[in-house]
């Protein structure tokens, strides 16, 4: 069994490298599949690869993968790559994909996306908020996910592996109980939301920081965020843990490894 992930990306201008990494990587690793004749397969995708529907439609695996159907780079990218490897099924290789929604969790070693978001907060950084969701779900819980897609998934099928959708208000009271560290009050108006996402460029250029907001996560926050793993849960006996053992989890773990 060989597993394939690739490159995550909430910033602007990487398209090239999301390109190399996500679709010609993913196809380099497909044609030595092939090759030395691997077993299976299982490529991480993303839920942001499936294609979104409006707003009051549940996303699942029918929503299917369509890469001119996506606006944004990092989507698309993982959307191509994903073709890459079902289409591969019909040379034969047995590959099953899965898709993970927001991860997080502890053992954040590189602190991830929302890694950075539990240390900003923890460190007072955050001022203010804005509106939004989205789905979370326990790395602990990804990790299981890709084992029984291994074991149990049928050949060309794709598996969602979500968590639990929140609010950002919500996550805000959540992250106060856990880090002890009062949320803020201040709700940001959504042009100064979207005014600070076009400037995460500069920010993160003159900072060498990581942005806390990009205009592709408002966009991630104001979508669609209902997701189903209904399929995962039937198919192969998969299960996720409750939201709020995976942020205390997660803080503590970058507490007691010194990333705050």
């Amino acid at each position: 069994m060989f597993h394939l992930a690739g490159v995550i990306s909430i910033a602007s201008g990487k398209s090239d490298l999301l390109n190399r990494v996500n679709v010609d990587g993913t196809r380099n690793v497909v044609e030595a599949c092939l090759g030395v004749g691997v077993k299976r397969l299982v490529y991480t995708s993303s839920i942001h690869a499936i294609v979104e529907p409006p707003r009051g439609t549940v996303i699942d695996e029918t929503c299917g993968f369509n890469p001119d159907a996506m606006r944004w780079d990092y989507d698309r990218s993982k959307a191509r790559a994903t073709l890459e490897v079902l289409k591969a099924g019909a040379r034969g290789l047995d590959a099953v994909v899965v898709c993970p929604t927001g991860v997080t969790g502890p053992y954040d070693f590189r602190v991830s996306e929302v890694g950075q978001l539990i240390v900003d907060y923890a460190k007072r950084k955050m001022k203010a908020y804005m509106d939004g969701a989205y789905d979370f779900v326990d790395v602990r819980d990804v990790a299981a996910g890709h084992i029984l897609a291994a074991e149990e998934g049928r050949p060309g099928e794709a598996y969602i592996l979500s968590g639990e959708r929140i609010t950002v208000p919500d996550l805000m009271s959540l992250l106060e109980e856990v880090t002890g560290v009062p949320q803020p009050h201040l709700k940001m108006p959504n042009w100064a939301a979207d005014l600070a996402g076009a400037l995460a460029p500069v920010y993160s250029f003159v900072t060498r920081r990581r942005p806390l907001v990009t205009t592709y996560s408002l966009h991630v926050l104001r979508g669609n965020s209902v997701v189903s793993s209904t399929k995962a849960r039937r198919e192969l006996g998969y299960t996720s843990r409750p939201l709020r053992e995976s942020i205390e989890d997660a803080f503590r773990w970058l507490r007691d490894n010194h990333k705050l």
